[in-house]
């Protein structure tokens, strides 16, 4: 019911990016919202605007989300059949091109596509839901992309979603991820300011 007001208090934080989960129902056992709701975003937000698309075939609506405003596109790579295709066809719609993989999905699946993405997200929930428990190897699993990305001399960003708190976000950056998602521990908190300066800190 407070949208704007919650994105105005992401604009006036120290958060980089505002990240966006848009879920089908099919994808994901749950529904959040479209492009109209992205289009009015558009309007309002400062951040550049991250996302992600729980949703089977993402490639259908490359055109939409960038005209949506979209800095970042974020397609999971359980739902693509032709993931070099839509990565191409993404960073062609202006956009920043990230590929997403589940909890279960090991990062040697990238090897052969792990140059051409600017960004991978790790899930460290299952995705879907807010709130849920943090998966504990979702750490190892953000160290062994890392060495991946290191070996090759690639500057491929590592984003990780999903139960992220102060303790956490510490062992996440230790381990080589440059970019945390926070929905419940920012949103739930007291200060959702302060929240985000706090994990800023680390």
């Amino acid at each position: 019911m407070n949208l704007r007001r919650d994105v105005e208090m992401v604009n006036a934080s120290e958060a980089d990016w505002l990240h966006l989960d848009i879920m089908d129902g099919v994808f994901v056992p749950n529904i959040s919202f479209g492009f109209p709701v992205l289009e009015a975003l558009k309007q309002v937000t400062t951040k550049p605007m991250d996302v992600h698309l729980m949703i089977v075939e993402p490639q259908k609506f490359i055109p939409e989300i960038a005209a949506a405003g979209a800095w970042l596109m974020n397609v999971h790579y359980e739902a693509c059949l032709h993931l070099h295709r839509t990565v191409t066809a993404i960073k062609d719609a202006g956009m920043k091109a990230g590929v997403t993989l589940n909890p279960h999905t090991p990062v040697a699946v990238l090897e052969d596509i792990l140059g051409e993405v600017d960004l991978v997200l790790l899930m460290s929930v299952n995705p879907g839901f807010g709130a849920q428990k943090f998966i504990e190897h979702s750490v190892e699993k953000t160290a062994r992309l890392k060495r991946m990305i290191r070996n090759r001399g690639l500057r491929t960003l590592i984003e990780v979603d999903g139960g992220v708190n102060r303790d956490t976000a510490r062992q996440l950056l230790a381990a080589g991820a440059d970019v945390l998602v926070a929905g419940n521990y920012i949103f739930k908190s007291a200060d959702p300011a302060a929240t985000i300066r706090e994990l800023k800190s680390l």
